[in-house]
């Protein structure tokens, strides 16, 4: 999972309005960040590993020059971190292109064997991000232009649909065009678009749009590219027939802000819908539970925790002081980090758990590790007893669309029961939100979504030819040991 932005002004250089925008999103990715502008005559690249304030900690790193520009913030990924992986990623041929990229593609592999041996390209880095840098540049070369038009990108990336597989959200600087975003056909990645007077945006989230002043315009939609001209006119395509719309369902339970709005659907409030299905199944399923309070798992859990102690008509209670100087867990990698980072993240509040009967609520259940070093933080610290609900139902698969999920052998869930499950993290009793309670939190806001990506729950995938063999490879490239400690 990452963040990218690209803003167009027509009359300031950009790269600071990229950096306040990249903050926005700096929850998407902590593992590098970069900005690449454009002037009409020279493009400004600066990218390091870290996260925004230290990639961008001196005024010379801000100083890139133009009134176009991209930028990315980098999910850990498999591997090790490497400043070579950080975007936007460059090239020259056959005119100058920053690409930032958020998501995989499934047939990675695949079409950068076919790009060595039709095009002879360079590639510096194992990233699925430099293959479609250079496979857009490949079929832009092919249109054989003279002088560079809207028709030829256009035309370029109607053949990388067709080659591309899996799911993604692009934004490009184009030497001589100007912006260029791109979605993928099933629409699983997430990109919108925004207006300031004369000015554009588009990003991976509504939130980073209203921070900077700019108002919402639409989600780009699924197989859909725009440009932004480098005088700031705006065009569109559709360069590949919609596929089944089906965004990511894991946005709405973790990653996307609260505050933003994605495929029309406002997180918030599909976050409450989480916590009024879960508290509806507690009470008719779970109903001789004596829960004295409910206590969220900070942060994403909040609003859904609110809504389950207003269903239940329990006490709500802040339980823990999170340090805020600790990144998100969730994407961090290798186990010891991410152990280490759980005792310093959070903090009991004694008062809260003693000789009471606690209900926690967290968005999800992924190692099972971080719930289990919480559990035994509450029982510490007085709790009777400890029942936790996930406002997510049990992940059991991983996924193939751009967010890091652990290899399917590091998955709790995975070949578990719910008691299995239950007795390896502690808690006296787990209760799990179920599939299609979950699926209906996000399609009340957008009715016209029928299906959502699961694939994390179901093992279903949308999108691509999702063999074996990937995702055995897939799996090795995720375990906890090959990560960087």
């Amino acid at each position: 999972m990452c963040g990218i932005v690209g803003i167009y002004h027509k009359n300031k250089n950009v790269s600071g309005e990229i950096y306040d925008a990249l903050i926005q999103v700096q929850h998407r990715g902590q593992d590098a960040a970069g900005i690449a502008t454009w002037d009409k005559s020279k493009m400004s690249l600066h990218k390091e590993l870290g996260v925004v304030t230290e990639v961008f900690k001196t005024s010379e790193s801000l100083s890139l020059e133009g009134n176009i520009g991209v930028g990315h913030v980098r999910y850990p990924t498999a591997g090790r971190s490497d400043a070579s992986e950080a975007q936007p990623f460059y090239s020259a041929n056959p005119v100058n292109i920053s690409l930032a990229h958020n998501g995989t593609l499934t047939n990675s592999e695949q079409t950068r064997t076919s790009l060595l041996k039709t095009h002879f390209c360079q590639f510096n880095t194992r990233s699925d991000s430099e293959v479609l840098l250079n496979l857009f540049a490949y079929e832009l070369y092919k249109t054989n232009f003279r002088v560079l038009k809207n028709n030829h990108v256009f035309t370029a990336l109607k053949n990388v649909y067709q080659r591309c597989e899996g799911g993604y959200a692009v934004v490009m600087l184009v030497a001589g065009v100007g912006i260029v975003a791109f979605r993928d056909p099933n629409g699983i990645r997430p990109l919108v678009l925004g207006k300031n007077k004369g000015s554009y945006m588009v990003a991976s989230e509504s939130s980073a749009l209203a921070a900077l002043g700019y108002s919402f315009v639409r989600d780009v939609n699924p197989g859909e590219a725009i440009i932004i001209s480098e005088n700031g006119e705006l065009s569109k395509k559709q360069c590949s027939k919609k596929e089944n719309h089906t965004p990511c369902l894991f946005e709405f339970v973790y990653f996307s802000r609260p505050d933003s709005t994605i495929d029309s659907i406002s997180v918030h409030k599909a976050r409450l819908r989480m916590g009024d299905f879960l508290g509806e199944k507690i009470l008719k399923e779970y109903g001789h539970l004596d829960i004295d309070v409910v206590i969220p798992v900070p942060d994403t859990s909040r609003t859904s925790a609110m809504q389950v102690a207003y269903k239940l008509g329990a006490k709500y209670r802040e339980g823990f002081i999170k340090n805020r100087y600790i990144g998100r867990t969730f994407i961090m990698p290798g186990q010891s980090i991410r152990k280490r980072s759980v005792a310093h993240k959070l903090s009991p509040i004694e008062i809260e758990f003693k000789n009471k009967n606690v209900l926690l609520v967290d968005d999800s259940i992924v190692r099972g590790n971080t719930s289990k070093k919480i559990i035994e933080m509450v029982r510490k610290n007085g709790a009777n007893k400890v029942f936790f609900a996930s406002a997510a139902p049990p992940v059991r698969y991983q996924n193939v669309y751009g967010i890091d999920m652990p290899a399917t052998s590091e998955l709790v869930a995975s070949g578990k029961t719910v008691k299995e499950i239950e007795k390896f993290i502690g808690a006296d009793t787990l209760i799990y939100q179920e599939l299609e309670a979950l699926k209906l939190s996000a399609q009340i806001g957008n009715p016209k979504i029928k299906n959502f990506e699961d694939s994390v729950f179901t093992g279903k995938y949308c999108a691509g030819n999702v063999t074996k063999e990937f995702l055995k490879q897939l799996e090795e490239n995720r375990l906890d040991s090959s990560k960087k400690e």
